[in-house]
């Protein structure tokens, strides 16, 4: 396997995943919740964004055509989802529910390991793609597993990142990490509204701006 694609692949996961900006988002997402709590939705979110792409970079937009899914469809439903998390964000929902009740941090429903965590901020739909696109470059299982353990690497990074959550916060600050939590929550928000209009010129509607 040539040592160029491999590099080139990590460069592309690692921008597309993006461990590092994912990072504050976690924070923010996790504010108020024990260590412990920290830990395993960060070890989990890892996880379950592992078994998703490996699904994917096995099976293909064959999952997706099984249950009727286009990719566009995919990104829109993605974008809708994350823009609720933003809202939250925005708004503080998450904090007000969690103040002096961190044994809620607990239940499920409040839970992003999977959402936004794992789907779609780590294997959201440009992961998703770009896995797909990787293996369908690789000619055999040498190149197959190669770029696996590229895609590995890339998600050891975001957990070391996330389980270092705790001292990021620490050196921020409760009022640095609101700041912080505000600005993200905008951030998701404008990022949302992306995924929905790229799902959306991938149906034809709309032209693409230049440049």
């Amino acid at each position: 396997m040539d040592s160029a694609f491999l590099v080139s692949a990590f460069a592309t996961l690692f921008v597309v995943m993006d461990p590092v900006g994912t990072t504050p988002v976690f924070i923010a997402l996790t504010r108020g919740m024990a260590p412990r709590m920290r830990r395993a939705i960060a070890l989990r979110s890892c996880l379950v964004a592992a078994a998703v792409l490996c699904l994917f970079a096995f099976l293909g937009e064959t999952v997706l055509d099984f249950v009727g899914i286009t990719m566009p469809a995919f990104r829109i439903a993605g974008g809708l989802l994350l823009f609720l998390t933003a809202l939250d964000m925005l708004f503080e929902r998450r904090t007000k529910r969690r103040e002096g009740k961190a044994e809620e941090a607990e239940e499920e429903h409040d839970d992003p390991s999977v959402f936004p965590m794992a789907i779609p901020l780590l294997a959201g739909p440009g992961a998703i793609t770009t896995v797909i696109l990787l293996i369908g470059r690789t000619e055999d299982a040498a190149g197959t597993a190669a770029v696996l353990g590229v895609m590995f690497s890339v998600l050891l990074i975001a957990l070391i990142l996330l389980l270092a959550a705790g001292l990021i916060e620490r050196a921020l600050g409760r009022i640095g990490i609101t700041v912080v939590t505000r600005l993200l929550g905008l951030l998701l928000a404008a990022l949302s509204v992306q995924f929905v209009a790229d799902g959306l010129l991938a149906f034809g509607f709309g032209t693409p701006r230049p440049g």
